[in-house]
């Protein structure tokens, strides 16, 4: 019996550093490397290793993404794993599950730790994420499960998975949810189904319409006696400093200081404006507060909410309705999905 076909790419990251002279850590290894590193893998899966790019996540962009994406679609493999750097893994990971078209397990994996220290997990990361490709259970499950990122043991589907501590070894989560399976010895063991709906639902509206080009998403974080000023330099600016849309972070339910909500209104009127919880994501009110402040307020202003969605995760999801040209109620209803 065969073994089932399993592609890595490697974007980079902690999992593909090494020292320099110095000591200090630069991008390095490649696929090969990382797949070599784990000898058991071959005993799991024909295993396949292309080298995308050498960078940290930090430095990723939209469009590398969306060719990513386009690779993996073109495939003919039974799983893939994407290794990369664990800064913008919740967000390269979501926009990834906008984008892949594909009936195979495809996984997110990186490291916390880097090899030259005590315990890396990389390599178990990476050990783990070639089991999940192989699991019968989730690769007859692979569109139900969408994306997933698999770190520390745990799978987790990538709409909701969160980078929650910036430097421990169990540094994701998935707090709304928490993980759709964990990793027992050499099982998956299964624990949910992700609820897929609004996922499916955008990925629907963006699909054969997504157009290559930057569109400038501003996230700006609303916090205690904020002005806004960031705001009315985009009102001011002739071309609204380049940017095309805006996502702010909201303070509890989905509030905005009172002395910056002139601003914020009058941005909704020029270009899309998608409030998200700060709080880090889970659905905000709708109907609840009066004032000018308020959810009631803002929402009859037309701004658009962002459900459950993290900031982080809206900001990719607007950049991708722009680049799908979608006009403001199109948007609006792909956000309101996400309850």
């Amino acid at each position: 019996m065969s073994l089932p076909r399993i592609q890595v790419l490697a974007l980079g990251g902690t999992i593909a550093t090494r020292p320099d002279a110095s000591g200090a850590m630069q991008m390095g290894l490649g696929a090969d490397d990382l797949v070599a590193a784990v000898p058991q893998l071959a005993t799991l899966a024909d295993m396949r290793a292309e080298t995308v790019s050498r960078v940290g996540s930090h430095s990723l962009s939209f469009d590398q993404i969306h060719t990513l994406a386009s690779k993996i679609n073109g495939l003919d493999v039974d799983g893939v794993i994407v290794t990369q750097g664990t800064d913008t893994l919740e967000e390269t990971g979501f926009l990834l599950d906008l984008l892949v078209e594909r009936d195979v397990p495809v996984v997110v994996t990186a490291a916390m730790r880097n090899p030259a220290l005590t315990s890396p997990d990389g390599p178990g990361n990476l050990l783990a994420a070639v089991r999940v490709c192989c699991d019968p259970w989730v690769r007859a499950n692979a569109a139900k499960l969408g994306v997933m990122a698999v770190m520390l043991d745990e799978v987790y589907a990538v709409a909701d998975v969160l980078k929650v501590h910036p430097t421990r070894l169990n540094a994701f989560a998935s707090p709304q949810t928490g993980p759709i399976a964990a990793l027992v010895e050499d099982r998956v063991v299964p624990l949910s189904l992700p609820v897929r709906t609004p996922v499916e639902a955008a990925r629907a509206r963006l699909k054969g319409k997504l157009r290559p080009g930057e569109q400038l998403v501003a996230l700006l974080w609303m916090s205690i006696d904020e002005p806004g000023n960031l705001m009315r330099a985009m009102l001011d600016h002739r071309d609204r400093l380049g940017y095309r849309g805006v996502v702010i972070g909201a303070m509890g339910g989905g509030h905005v200081p009172e002395r910056a909500i002139p601003l914020a209104v009058r941005l909704a009127e020029i270009m899309p404006t998608v409030i998200a919880p700060r709080a880090g994501g889970g659905p905000m009110l709708r109907q609840t507060y009066g004032g000018p402040s308020s959810e009631i307020a803002l929402r009859k202003a037309g701004l658009i909410w962002g459900g459950r969605l993290h900031p982080l995760k809206a900001r990719v999801l607007l950049d991708s309705c722009l680049r799908a040209t979608l006009d403001r109620a199109a948007i609006g209803e792909v956000f309101d999905a996400f309850g």
